[in-house]
């Protein structure tokens, strides 16, 4: 198979902008939020074109303090934004995010770089950044739906044990949906990218394979994690 991935030029990414701009359109007809939508998808530009250089350098340094710097950030980030459904509590609650992102997701990534992949040094960019990305990600909206869901049925009179339950199941909607799907209905980022890369299909899978264990155990213990340690500050308003 071929080795070489075909370059987009920019005028052919700028294509891609063009469904998007309508739908915003359609947004702002609608009278919906579409300032929203246009705000993420110029952060999303913005953020990305950085991410490039930043990895470029990334790479380059191979450096583990850099890393670990790097991996900070990504905890520290994924959990802010993972009580977003909670601004009101969202000081108060950070440090259990937090906690919960760092033992379920860093267990898990710490799983996948030194157990399965057996890298030779535990800070090799090319792997621990994408991965980690991936897992605290996936930490991130499992924290996010639990306790959106936590709060909802709190807030309806159900019980803390009840709500747990409902708010672990909401939270692993994605991610269970996913591994229905894959193979079937979709092939994840990683084993496409692989492929378009020029690795085999087999290969690919085996990657993937792994990608969906990691996903399916970081989002699941990052929420009971999250949903055990902060239950006293989630019930009090309640």
């Amino acid at each position: 198979m071929s080795t070489t991935i075909q370059t987009i030029p920019i005028l052919n990414l700028a294509i891609a902008l063009v469904p998007v701009i309508v739908l915003i359109a359609v947004l702002h007809r609608w009278s919906l939020d579409s300032l929203h939508a246009m705000y993420g998808v110029l952060r999303m530009l913005v953020q990305l074109m950085l991410i490039g250089y930043l990895l470029a350098f990334i790479f380059e340094a191979d450096n583990g303090w850099i890393i670990g710097a790097v991996l900070v950030v990504m905890v520290t980030a994924a959990s802010w934004i993972a009580l977003g459904n909670v601004p009101d509590q969202r000081i108060k609650l950070l440090g259990y995010a937090l906690a919960s992102i760092i033992i379920a997701g860093g267990l898990t990534l710490f799983i996948v770089t030194q157990l399965i992949l057996s890298l030779a040094t535990w800070y090799s960019p090319q792997y621990v950044i994408p991965l980690a990305g991936m897992i605290f990600a996936t930490s991130m909206n499992s924290i996010s739906l639990s306790v959106e869901r936590l709060t909802a049925e709190l807030g309806r009179g159900v019980s803390y044990e009840d709500a747990r339950g409902i708010a672990l199941n909401a939270a692993l909607i994605p991610i269970i949906n996913s591994l229905f799907a894959v193979g079937l209905v979709s092939l994840p980022g990683m084993m496409t990218g692989q492929i378009l890369s020029g690795i085999s299909p087999f290969i690919a899978a085996r990657y993937q394979i792994m990608v969906m264990c990691m996903l399916f155990t970081a989002a699941g213990f990052s929420a009971i994690f999250f949903l055990l340690t902060a239950r006293t500050l989630l019930t009090s308003r309640h």
